[in-house]
C-alpha cells in the first residue's frame, strides 16, 4: 500500500500554517508473557516521511552486524535500502508473525527500512494534542519519543527516526567540525528544537560562528520568547530587529510546528522583519512550498545543519543592506 494512495483515500488536505499533521500509526506486537493475546505497542511517524509499506519478507538478524536491530538490505524500485527491525532498537521483545510489515521511509537524504508488526492507519493530528514525552514513557527507547497522542482510548508514541538513524549510523551524524565563518558581529539567534541532541548542536554549531544563542524546545516557546523580546526593544523605543536578529526552527515540535511558528512571525508587525530559517530531515522540492507559503526566508535539509550560520548571517546583512539602501533614498 502506498503512502499516496493512503492520504487521498482518507479525504484528508492539510494547509500549511494550521499546526496539523498527518500520522501513520502503526503497531508492535510484544509477548506478553502467558497470556494469550500479545501486548501491542502504538506507534506513529509523520506521513510525509513514509514512501510505502511492504510485506516483510523472513528476515535473519546479521551476524556481525553494527547493531542487533539490523536485518540486512532489500532492494525496492531502484533503492538498496537497510532494514531495520524496530522492535530490537526499542527493546521490545516482539512477537513473531508471518505477516510482518516494512515502512518504508525516505528523509534525510536516504531510504530506510522499518520492520513492524502492523499498520493501523493515517490520523490528523494538531500539534497541540502532542504530549510532549518524559520520564513516564515506557520501554528503552525513550530518546526518540517526541510525543504523545490520545486516539481510540490509547497513546500513540511518535517516533524521531532521525535519531534512531543516527544511533545506527553515529559516523553519519550531523555536525562533524565543518569549518565556518566568524559573524562580523555577535547576532542574537532564537533557535527552537525539541530535540535534546540537535539543541546541543545548534548551540556549539552557531556558537562556534561567534553567535549568541538562546534555544527553546518548540515553536509555542519560540513565539512567547520573541513577543518578549519586541515587548523589551518597544519599551526601549527600538525595533525588534536590533534585539534579535534570526530565528531557526525545526519544523516538526509538539505544541506547535515550525511552520504556524513562522506564520505567527511573519503576521506581527514588529517581527516580521525577522529572518526566519527552518529546517527539517523532509524538505524537499515538493514540500519547500509550504515554507514559502508562510514566510519562511530559507529553508534548510536537516544533514545540511552546518550550513545554518552561514545562511543567517547572508539573510541578516541582506536585510541591513536593503535598510541601508531604503535609508538612502
Amino acid at each position: 500500500m502506498s503512502k499516496s494512495h493512503d492520504v487521498m483515500s482518507t479525504g484528508i488536505l492539510l494547509d500549511t500554517g494550521t499546526n496539523e499533521l498527518e500520522i501513520l500509526e502503526f503497531h508492535i506486537n510484544g509477548t506478553a508473557g502467558d497470556q494469550s493475546a500479545p501486548e501491542r505497542h502504538s506507534f506513529g511517524v509523520n506521513v510525509a516521511k513514509v514512501m510505502e509499506v511492504i510485506e516483510s519478507p523472513v528476515l535473519e538478524p546479521q551476524p556481525g552486524a553494527a547493531h542487533p536491530s539490523f536485518r540486512g538490505l532489500l532492494s525496492l524500485r531502484g533503492h538498496i535500502l537497510p532494514v531495520i527491525d524496530l522492535a530490537v532498537w526499542l527493546g521490545i521483545d516482539r512477537a513473531q508473525s508471518r505477516f510482518d510489515n516494512i515502512i518504508v521511509t525516505e528523509f534525510s537524504k536516504s531510504v530506510t527500512g522499518f520492520v513492524v508488526s502492523g499498520v493501523t492507519g493515517i490520523h490528523r493530528v494538531g500539534w497541540a494534542e502532542v504530549i510532549p514525552p518524559d520520564s513516564c514513557v515506557p520501554k528503552g527507547g525513550v530518546q526518540a519519543i517526541i510525543g504523545l497522542v490520545e486516539r481510540d482510548g490509547h497513546f500513540i508514541q511518535l517516533l524521531d527516526l532521525e535519531s534512531i538513524i543516527a544511533d545506527l549510523s553515529p559516523q553519519d551524524r550531523i555536525g562533524s567540525g565543518v569549518a565556518m565563518t566568524v559573524a562580523p558581529r555577535r547576532y542574537s539567534v532564537l533557535a527552537a528544537d525539541d530535540s535534546a541532541s540537535i539543541r546541543q548542536l545548534l548551540e556549539g554549531t552557531l556558537g562556534r560562528a561567534g553567535m549568541s544563542v538562546r534555544i527553546v524546545h518548540n515553536g509555542q516557546e519560540a513565539l512567547e520568547a520573541a513577543r518578549d523580546i519586541a515587548r523589551q526593544a518597544a519599551e526601549q523605543g527600538r525595533p525588534a530587529h536590533e534585539l534579535l536578529d534570526v530565528v531557526v526552527s525545526d519544523i516538526e515540535m509538539p505544541l506547535m510546528d515550525g511552520f504556524t511558528l513562522t506564520k505567527n512571525l511573519k503576521s506581527d508587525a514588529a517581527l516580521q522583519d525577522v529572518p526566519v530559517i527552518l529546517y527539517s530531515s523532509i524538505i524537499t522540492d515538493e514540500l519547500r512550498h509550504k515554507g514559502e507559503s508562510v514566510g519562511a526566508d530559507c529553508q534548510v535539509s536537516k544533514p545540511d545543519l552546518e550550513r545554518i550560520p552561514e545562511v543567517a548571517m547572508r539573510l541578516v546583512q541582506e536585510r541591513e543592506a536593503r535598510r541601508s539602501a531604503a535609508n538612502a533614498s
